[in-house]
């Protein structure tokens, strides 16, 4: 699969006029999750050539692929990605450190340092905070529940907890908030649930888990309060993340 992906990241970047500085895995395999049947999530940052960025009838920002069976694959352009820093945002942490790596460049080391400079911990709590709350509300309140959809919670849940506690972004793998942050007699139940996840079926619908449902909504209400007194943070300046898009050009050519 990792042939496969590389030979369509390079497919995207002859049609596309492009060059990948990073593509990652950002789904369930790069959180260690993964289902028999969990699709490869691709996530990849690229640069045009420079004169692309210098007319008024601007490309798209981003570029998307049919999604296959088992392989989904999408990207973000370079400016794109630096705006986003910019904010703090967490997903582009999350790529820059995912532990599945299928192609990088000379930038995506450059990047690394710099982005640590700009995490908010603010902007990460209220990201991780609205996909916990979503999550359990769409997906953890019936009696039969879908297995995975208890780490779509319990993750989110965690990686405030990490950010609360140190300050900087959460790791991706889930083992490492697990050891961190989730409370010692939680974690065979989450052990076991693990041993199920990733030997069954995607769609795998259990009874719901009370001991987990308890500790998510007393989490969830927990970090709310928690972010809510937070002060607020000043925004970053522009000028490493302008040096970086310069750059990222002359890599392109």
């Amino acid at each position: 699969m990792k042939a496969l992906i590389q030979e369509k990241l390079h497919e995207i970047e002859r049609r596309e006029n492009c060059r990948v500085l990073l593509a990652v895995e950002s789904g369930s395999r790069a959180w260690g999750f993964a289902s028999p049947d969990s699709d490869y999530d691709v996530r990849f940052i690229y640069v045009r050539p420079r004169e692309s960025y210098l007319r008024l009838d601007r490309l798209r920002d981003v570029i998307e692929t049919p999604v296959s069976d088992a392989l989904d694959i999408n990207g973000w352009d370079v400016d794109k990605t630096l705006r986003l820093l910019h904010k703090s945002n967490p997903t582009v942490f999350e790529w820059f450190s995912s532990p599945i790596v299928y192609q990088s460049s000379a930038f995506a080391e450059q990047f690394k340092p710099v982005m640590r400079r700009y995490f908010s911990s603010k902007s990460g709590l209220w990201h991780y905070l609205h996909m916990a709350q979503g999550n359990y509300r769409e997906f953890l309140r019936g009696d039969m529940v879908r297995a995975k959809k208890y780490f779509y919670v319990l993750r989110p849940i965690l990686a405030c907890r990490w950010i609360l506690e140190k300050g900087t972004p959460p790791p991706m793998l889930f083992s490492e908030l697990v050891e961190s942050q989730l409370e010692e007699e939680l974690r065979e139940p989450v052990r076991q649930l693990l041993e199920l996840k990733v030997h069954a079926p995607e769609v795998k619908r259990i009874a719901r888990i009370p001991v987990l449902n308890e500790y998510l909504e007393r989490s969830i209400a927990a970090v709310k309060a928690e972010i809510e007194r937070l002060p607020k943070e000043q925004a970053r300046a522009w000028g490493e993340l302008n040096r970086l898009f310069l750059s990222a050009l002359e890599m392109q050519g």
